[in-house]
């Protein structure tokens, strides 16, 4: 079934390929940029996401295709860079990337209230959307995202219908298959109108995409750690340019020694954290263990043997998908999957396999170093060979499905050391062109305990309830139950007057007419 599926979209591929040179590239070829006719020929899932969003009609996915690239031309998208925008838009700070959503997807941040409706900015403002989106697929690759609209504190002048839809044609024509969701956050209810005309844009499709939410609600979507205090969350980030906001990736714990870090703070502090856990471990075995901190040298040798014998009677699974890149091919090719906590099968395995001929450096980051032990996290390896990265948990720290790794690989030169110091500064020195990154998503597999044994143990987890416990839950859904009847009543007061204005308005045009006509 499988590779039915596999080779049917082979087809479509291909037959949309074909189609579009022979239809539209014949006629329209100074209406395209000629980079976005290669990468169609090139790049499978870029004609996947457009075949997938015309749900795979090559004759309506042709036409999307055509309107999307003569957009791409108009814009010049290929080029856009932070000098292609004005320096004041980008230091304004209401349109960037920053965090994820529940789900691990992105999250496109569009503060509304610093949109002012103005034709002379229109254009670097649609530029700039474009600017972030197109920076994000090229390095996230059809991953989805999810666009915030904050519109708390968004008055009359920051209505613009057109900017709106131009967001909206984005994921619905530029970009497709990118749009996880829409959430809008404190929309007026003057706002109500305008956002049914969005909804006839989006079409019935995506219009289940559309969240509105208030502080008490957006958190069913995103964490309270990637939400900011007027939001109800605790996200101490606070937009500033330059540099472009980005993941904050950084070096994670290591366990195979002292590593080469961009520089050396970052080194020290990799050591310093080993250190620590190392203390903590030893002040918290008994008395034996004491001998082991007077001789580190034959501890260390005693962990490895450990560590040895685990991997043994615990083998990793290999990942199955493979990334394929220019120097690297990389497994698993997007997400890592991390057991329950049930199997007890914590750690991952990421496999490198070098397919140059030189020797590749690689090292491995994270949005998350205070939670993970890579190893190893900064190393090379030789052309034709692979490598087994382990990831692990640190601290019976809980996995979550928004924390990246970041694989950075780059090709050294035959004489290079691979030694720490000159891993140190083999990365100090690589141009960033010749840097390969490829990012990896984490995933947390449910729990594989029987239905049964699950029920009987809430059960008897509700039976150790307290009355104290149950009388607690029964006001919060009161409590829950008043606001619910609030809100539909504030829903009903807002209806009742937007009908009256509305009757308002109708007399006064009806009697401003018939002034005329007397």
């Amino acid at each position: 079934m499988a590779e039915n599926n596999a080779q049917n979209k082979a087809k479509l591929i291909s037959e949309t390929r074909r189609r579009f040179e022979a239809e539209y590239v014949t006629e329209k070829s100074e209406k395209y940029d000629p980079r976005d006719v290669e990468r169609l020929q090139q790049d499978d899932n870029w004609v996947e996401s457009y075949l997938h969003w015309r749900h795979n009609v090559v004759d309506e996915t042709l036409k999307m295709l055509d309107e999307s690239f003569q957009w791409r031309k108009e814009l010049s998208v290929n080029d856009l860079s932070e000098s292609s925008i004005p320096r004041w838009l980008l230091e304004l700070g209401g349109i960037y990337l920053h965090g994820y959503d529940k789900e691990g997807n992105k999250l496109f941040w569009i503060r509304v209230k610093y949109h002012i409706k103005d034709q002379k900015t229109i254009m670097d403002k649609k530029k700039l959307i474009a600017f972030w989106l197109e920076r994000y697929a090229k390095r996230e690759n059809g991953k989805p995202i999810t666009v915030m609209f904050d519109m708390s504190e968004t008055g009359l002048n920051s209505i613009d219908m057109d900017f709106v839809r131009f967001i909206i044609n984005c994921f619905k024509v530029y970009y497709p298959k990118y749009l996880s969701k829409i959430v809008i956050f404190d929309m007026p209810w003057i706002m109500n109108a305008a956002f049914k005309i969005v909804k006839s844009w989006l079409g019935p499709e995506a219009v289940s995409l559309l969240k509105f939410t208030s502080k008490n609600e957006i958190q069913e979507y995103v964490s309270v750690e990637y939400l900011p205090p007027h939001m109800g969350g605790t996200d101490p980030f606070k937009y500033s340019y330059p540099p472009l906001v980005d993941d904050d990736f950084q070096t994670p714990l290591c366990e195979n020694g002292p590593i080469a870090s961009e520089d050396e703070t970052s080194s020290k502090e990799d050591i310093e954290g080993d250190g620590k856990e190392t203390l903590e471990t030893i002040s918290n075995e008994e008395q034996p263990a004491q001998s082991e901190k007077s001789n580190p040298t034959e501890s260390a040798s005693k962990r490895d043997e450990n560590e040895k014998v685990d991997s043994k009677t615990k083998p990793f699974k290999k990942p199955l998908s493979v990334f394929k890149g220019p120097l690297l091919h990389i497994s698993p090719a997007e997400e890592l999957y991390f057991g329950s906590i049930e199997s007890g099968e914590k750690k991952t395995l990421i496999v490198l396999t070098n397919v140059t001929k030189n020797i590749v450096a690689f090292k491995v980051r994270t949005t998350a170093p205070e939670k993970y032990r890579v190893k190893p996290s900064n190393s090379s390896c030789d052309p034709g060979a692979s490598v087994d990265i382990i990831v692990s948990p640190h601290g019976g720290l809980t996995v979550s499905a928004q924390d990246r790794f970041l694989i950075m690989a780059a090709e050294m030169e035959q004489s290079s050391g691979t030694g720490p110091a000159e891993l140190t500064q083999f990365w100090k020195e690589v141009p960033r062109s010749k840097v390969m990154e490829h990012r990896l998503r984490c995933h947390t597999v449910e729990s594989s305990k029987p239905n049964s044994l699950m029920l009987k143990d809430s059960v008897s987890a509700l039976s150790d309830k307290t009355s104290e416990d149950l009388y607690l839950q029964l006001n919060r859904l009161l409590e829950s139950n008043r606001k619910l009847e609030d809100q539909l009543q504030r829903s009903i007061w807002f209806q009742q007057l937007l009908l009256t204005l509305t009757m308002v308005l109708l007399a006064f045009v009806v009697s401003f007419f018939y002034s005329l006509y007397i």
